[in-house]
């Protein structure tokens, strides 16, 4: 692993600068996902898009594979810096595209080209810190970054619905784009003298770990292609939906084995089951959570403003369990931390299902959820630092695309599928119950993986 041969803190001052430009861009994305979610069963109903409320989640995870695999295999060639300026650019077109849409369609082209950006924008990020931080420091710069969710986690919901209700959800989008673009100055200016570059890696072309790009890009398109068709066939017939889902997911599943490790999807040991498990977490998380602030406004009448609690909660659960993962990560095991991040997801999941099936105690959802932030915090951070600890200079790029590439490809299949078993398959009359009794499924799958993590090289 590149990087110098010794520190004892992300904040001295080689490394504070990037430190604080990546901490800001990790600030803004949590800032704008917690809005979006917050803020999309008003947007649905104001664009008269309801049986697309979950293309506007799955679309831009979608897009992200794209932009996913274009900044790894860049970041191989040159280095992350000129992917991760690219790739926030691309964030705030999508920003103001979905923010002035006059109808749906527009809407989703917008969080499509946001996609492509935030996508990219992770895999340079994760490339960034493989080549500026030591490998004992991996587990602090992620809790660093987990951190940085703690500000919008307390506000970004609560504001976000505040906006929708006395102002427009506009402004959710608008006004991220403005911030956006004001940081970029300061990221700009931080990153400018920090050197990015793999001593062992110029010249090269791509890491071992993976097919010519050009190959690449084309499996991603397809990639996309398909997972936008699952969250689009919620719009169709279900005697055309579900057939159209069944075989997008099959094209899926083929054009993805190439953009992973050998083994992921048979939850081969160590770095394979480490993707795995991301997108089969991921996926259970981010579907179900999709649907807690629509349940609470369409079932129980609560605000979008106080809807957002729920986010609120669950964010700043995850804040603290990144934290205490950050500190004893590497004594608990990743294993341990595999089990109790999935059974607490899984408490929450089961806490929100009750309420759906009884329509009653809508307050609890509030609180239930902060168990989900809980399981993730722990989870999501190990499971980055194991990749790059299973990875060399040579295929940081292509090991960070493919653990980003699980995460939104599973959190896009997932959602679409919620969606389309939420439209077309309520169970006990309610669409819901089907989103969580889906999600819990994955939740109890992802274990296999889970149970084949390793705890990296020694």
């Amino acid at each position: 692993m590149s990087g110098p041969a010794s520190a004892t803190t992300i904040w001295d001052r080689t490394r504070l600068g990037i430190t604080i430009g990546s901490v800001v861009l990790i600030f803004l994305a949590a800032t704008e996902a917690l809005a979006v979610t917050t803020v999309m069963p008003v947007v649905s109903a104001d664009l008269n898009g309801q049986a697309l409320f979950a293309v506007a989640f799955s679309g831009t995870l979608a897009t992200g594979v794209i932009g996913m695999v274009a900044a790894g295999a860049w970041s191989d060639r040159s280095g992350p810096r000129a992917p991760l300026y690219a790739a926030i650019g691309l964030f705030v077109v999508g920003l103001i595209v979905a923010g002035a849409a006059g109808n749906m369609l527009t809407f989703i082209v917008g969080r499509l080209i946001q996609g492509l950006g935030a996508g990219g924008q992770t895999v340079a990020l994760y490339v960034v810190v493989a080549r500026v931080y030591p490998p004992d420091l991996h587990g602090r710069i992620f809790a660093a970054f987990a951190a940085a969710w703690v500000v919008p986690s307390m506000i970004g919901p609560f504001l976000a619905g505040a906006v929708a209700e006395f102002l427009h959800w506009r402004w959710a989008f608008l006004g991220v784009a403005v911030l956006t673009v004001l940081a970029f100055v300061l990221v700009a200016s931080r990153l400018r003298r920090v050197s990015l570059d793999a001593p062992d890696t110029q010249g090269t072309t791509d890491g071992p770990g993976g097919p010519p790009i050009g190959r690449r890009m084309l499996l991603a398109l397809v990639v996309a292609a398909a997972a936008v068709s699952v969250g689009f066939a919620a719009d169709a017939p279900p005697v055309i939906g579900w057939p159209l889902a069944v075989a997008a997911m099959a094209v899926l599943l083929v054009a993805i084995v190439p953009l992973l490790p050998r083994g992921t999807l048979r939850a081969r040991p160590g770095l394979p089951s480490v993707i795995l498990m991301r997108g089969l977490a991921a996926g259970a998380f981010f579907a179900a959570e999709a649907y807690v602030p629509k349940l609470l406004i369409e079932d129980f009448a609560f605000s979008p403003t106080v809807s957002g609690l729920a986010l609120t909660f669950s964010a700043l659960a995850w804040s603290s369990a990144s934290a205490v993962q950050g500190r004893y990560g590497d004594r608990m095991g990743s294993r341990r931390i595999a089990l109790i991040g999935i059974a607490l997801v899984v408490v929450a999941v089961l806490g929100v299902l009750v309420v759906a099936l009884t329509v009653s105690a809508p307050w609890t959802v509030l609180f239930a959820w902060a168990f989900a932030g809980a399981g993730m915090g722990l989870l999501y951070p190990r499971l980055t630092v194991l990749t790059l600890a299973y990875s060399t200079p040579a295929n940081e790029g292509f090991n960070s695309s493919a653990l980003s590439i699980s995460d939104s490809t599973g959190s896009a299949v997932a959602i679409a599928v919620a969606g389309l078993g939420f439209v077309t398959l309520p169970l006990a009359g309610s669409g819901f119950v089907t989103v969580y009794v889906i999600t819990g499924a994955l939740l109890v799958l992802s274990l296999l993986p889970g149970l084949r993590l390793g705890d990296g090289p020694r």
